[in-house]
């Protein structure tokens, strides 16, 4: 048995994909015999008022510090700011997060033997290793989204000192790390070349709850909801923003209206770009596209129930550096899927081996306006590949199988 420290920018009852990821793998280990506790934030990503509820914070430290109980696990809570599109200000909730969580490593938690740090922020790795030095533990690295690689990608980070400094920093937490692991394989070929040693680099994906998303009906109550029966329905769930290039749906949707009042697309959650896709979408000759704010999830069986098809869009030039959990998501309600990314990237591969879905090249819309008509008219190939991608994250991807990897990481590290 090891003393873990899961120290993560979000953790329920925050509902967002990373926080309940870390829910349930910090419930996983402690049920395999790790005495676990967890650093995180007050709920500000994607607050849900039910979850909240079930799992109510009391104050510690005042408004810098509260505390909740998770199945038993005990959760600390630092001060965060409400998630914002400014670039400042989240800077700043960070380095208030880092600073009270790591104070409160130092006199609050149990001494821990191994940490366990998913990144974003990549900051979130030098709180792991003051922590880590200062109490004679170790840390593991999660890289769920390369950065500063992303932002790069994107045009959202075109300064080059500031680029220089976080690449700096970047090569200083891998360095300092035990363990780096990453959520895909060309992820980790992409950090042996930079220069980390392959040794350190382990390959551990995210996983999925097949009891939580099982296939539903899809006449439920939320397709009823929103009048979906005898529709075609394509659906995105997730964060709004950049990274995902939502316009090909708005554009997709303008060519499929001139002909094919059936195909509605249903855009669900929030992100800096949800008002502009929320306007373009009104705009469009047909109301073929609804934007729904977050939903909780708790809704996410019936929501993909009512799918017909899952579409998980990667912006190009970021394939490479992450891979939606929501993949398995939608794989795991039976649900095909549209990748909207690069041929070569990780998403695209998975989608190949499972045969779950077709690739659709970023922002070619005339390409996803031709699958999607093609999967309305044959309704019985699409079902076949929801099905085979249930079966495959069933057999790769299960929370049981990985959950495992990572008590023997910890039990390695630890050792």
């Amino acid at each position: 048995m090891s003393n873990v420290l899961i120290l993560s920018l979000v953790f329920p009852p925050d509902s967002v994909s990373t926080a309940e990821i870390m829910g349930d793998l910090a419930k996983d280990l402690r049920d395999r015999g790790h005495a676990v506790t967890v650093l995180t934030t007050v709920p500000h990503y994607n607050p849900d008022a039910a979850a909240e509820r079930q799992q109510p914070l009391r104050s510690l430290w005042g408004p810098l510090l509260r505390r909740s109980d998770y199945h038993g696990i005990p959760v600390y809570h630092a001060a965060m700011p409400a998630k914002t599109p400014n670039v400042i200000a989240r800077i700043l909730g960070w380095l208030g997060f880092h600073a009270v969580s790591t104070i409160a490593a130092l006199v609050t938690v149990p001494r821990p033997d191994v940490i366990l740090a998913p990144s974003p922020p990549l900051s979130i790795g030098v709180s792991a290793w003051i922590i880590a030095r200062l109490r004679s533990a170790r840390f593991i690295y999660n890289v769920q989204e390369i950065y500063p690689d992303i932002a790069v990608n994107l045009g959202a980070l075109k300064n080059p000192t500031a680029i220089r400094a976080l690449e700096a920093l970047e090569r200083f937490v891998y360095r300092k790390a035990e363990v780096v692991t990453v959520i895909a394989s060309r992820m980790r070929e992409r950090l042996i070349a930079k220069g980390v040693p392959a040794g350190k680099v382990r390959v551990i994906p995210n996983f999925v709850d097949l009891d939580r998303l099982s296939p539903v009906s899809r006449d439920n109550a939320f397709a009823r909801r929103l009048q979906l029966q005898g529709a075609f329905s394509v659906t995105y769930a997730g964060n709004m923003g950049p990274a995902q290039g939502l316009d090909i749906v708005i554009d997709a949707a303008r060519l499929l209206a001139i002909e094919d009042g059936d195909i509605r697309f249903l855009l669900i959650g929030e992100g800096m770009l949800r008002g502009q896709l929320t306007a373009s979408a009104a705009r469009l000759p047909l109301a073929n596209v609804t934007v729904l704010p977050y939903q909780p999830s708790s809704m996410m069986p019936e929501i993909y129930g009512a799918s017909d098809i899952g579409l998980v869009p990667q912006a190009a030039a970021t394939g490479s550096d992450a891979i939606p959990s929501k993949v398995y998501r939608i794989m795991a309600s039976a649900r095909p899927l549209i990748a909207v990314t690069e041929s070569q990237s990780d998403l695209a591969t998975l989608v190949r081996k499972a045969r779950c879905g077709v690739i659709v090249a970023p922002g070619d819309a005339h390409q996803l306006a031709d699958v999607v008509r093609a999967a309305a008219r044959d309704r019985a190939a699409s079902d076949a590949m929801g099905l085979r991608g249930r079966a495959h994250v069933a057999a790769h991807y299960s929370r049981a199988a990985i959950s495992g990897q990572y008590d023997t990481l910890v039990r390695e590290v630890a050792g």
